[in-house]
């Protein structure tokens, strides 16, 4: 039996190690990106978390954290650059975190006022002033052009210099991995107990002699920390801040990486971050409907796993440790096969439809699937309703062996009492 100690070691380590070795098997320039822009975001989402998933805090203005810190660590490079500022550029993020620490503990004091719906109102009020202070500060925020800056600054130590983008997401990934680690164990300390007895019960923790008020500024405030460490290490990696990085679109971005990968739990965020951003580098990279998609993937999320992706695997956990995943994998092969035909008619009636409002000549033609297809004649637009409509019919009798599968599964656990 694996004593609860060690196998946190070896998650941790298995952790560092994937995040070591995933460079080697996607060593592609676009992979490099694209997993630079997966760290940044899981540290993103992570501090969000603290805030809704441990505090109960929902927050519509997170991203100016994350943004002003961004801001002030482009300023600082830019500085470092020009030989007024001595600093490792590797240490930025500690600038970002420290920027975004004392944003959280001057906007915070406001907004942690009060909880609930009005925080969530007055968190969406100081992220819109801030977006439309934007423009009204060029001094700061530089216009609608944003702040360029240069990560090639100071002189390299051991060589690295992170010109090439291997060494920024080796910095990255090691900021990740520490941030990961210090907001795991912020979750085992006294506070982060507190914050999540003020996210149950606000009321019978004020009457233990806990000031609710105070927990949740202390939370922001940490919160605000970490994500203003993201915002130095995105500076770092597009080496350019804009207005966009501390708008609404970016503060809704970090809310659904946290309710699709799970907010009830320590590694959802984390999940959430690393599948939306896969989505998004992926999907705008082979279709102009990947916003369409996006969307639907998050209200099909919220519908029908509201917990998100951590809680469909926390939910098999106990089917795991019984050793009776096998009796289910039958029935999640036959709904999964059953699912992939009407999937496929919903994307090409998307795709057609995209093809055929930007077609300007008589007609045209779409690539899809290895077939070419013509979306100004009728027949492909009658045979891809027709296949939606037999497969969606097909995907709900593949349910039931499944149900019945689960019914089975569950009546077994019961009896070995492992429920």
């Amino acid at each position: 039996m694996i004593s609860p100690l060690l196998r946190r070691l070896l998650l941790w380590s298995g952790t560092a190690a994937a995040m070591a070795l995933l460079p080697v098997v996607l060593h592609q320039g676009f992979a490099l990106s694209m997993l630079c822009q997966m760290g940044i975001a899981i540290i993103f989402a992570l501090s969000y978390n603290m805030l809704l998933g441990q505090s109960g805090m929902l927050s519509f203005g997170h991203a100016v954290y994350f943004g002003l810190a961004a801001f002030v660590c482009a300023h600082a490079l830019n500085a470092i650059g020009a030989g007024r500022l001595h600093f490792p550029v590797t240490l930025l993020p500690l600038i970002g975190g420290c920027a975004g620490l004392c944003f959280g503990i001057l906007l915070g004091y406001v907004t942690t006022r009060r909880s609930g719906t009005p925080f969530a109102m007055i968190s969406l009020g100081i992220a819109e002033m801030v977006a439309a202070s934007a423009l009204m500060l060029p001094a700061f925020f530089g216009g609608e052009g944003g702040i360029a800056t240069n990560r090639q600054v100071g002189q390299p130590w051991l060589g690295i210099s992170y010109g090439p983008q291997i060494q920024v997401y080796y910095l990255i990934a090691a900021w990740c991995f520490l941030c990961m680690i210090a907001m795991f164990a912020l979750t085992q300390t006294p506070l982060g107990r507190l914050a999540n007895a003020v996210r149950d019960n606000p009321e019978r923790a004020r009457f233990v002699g806990y000031d609710p008020t105070r927990v949740r500024y202390e939370m922001l405030c940490l919160a605000s920390f970490f994500a203003g460490i993201a915002g130095g290490l995105n500076t770092i990696n597009y080496e350019i801040v804009t207005a966009d990085t501390v708008g609404i679109v970016a503060s809704g971005n970090v809310l659904i990486m946290a309710f699709v990968g799970g907010v009830g739990h320590f590694f959802g965020p984390i999940l959430g971050a690393v599948l939306v951003s896969f989505l998004q580098s992926a999907l705008s990279s082979y279709t102009q409907a990947w916003l369409l998609y996006f969307g639907l993937f998050f209200v099909v999320m919220i519908l029908f796993a509201p917990g998100g992706i951590a809680s469909l695997i926390t939910l098999h956990g106990p089917v795991v440790r019984a050793g009776l995943l096998l009796d289910l994998l039958p029935g999640y092969a036959l709904s999964a096969s059953a699912l992939v035909v009407p999937l496929a008619a919903f994307i090409a009636l998307v795709e057609m439809t995209y093809r055929l409002e930007s077609d300007t000549g008589p007609g045209g033609g779409l690539r899809l699937f290895h077939l070419q297809i013509d979306v100004s004649s009728v027949l492909p637009w009658v045979i891809a309703a027709l296949v939606l409509v037999a497969g969606t019919a097909l995907f709900v009798v593949s349910l039931r062996p499944l149900r019945h599968a689960w019914q089975s599964v569950h009546a077994e656990l019961q009896a070995r009492g492992a429920i």
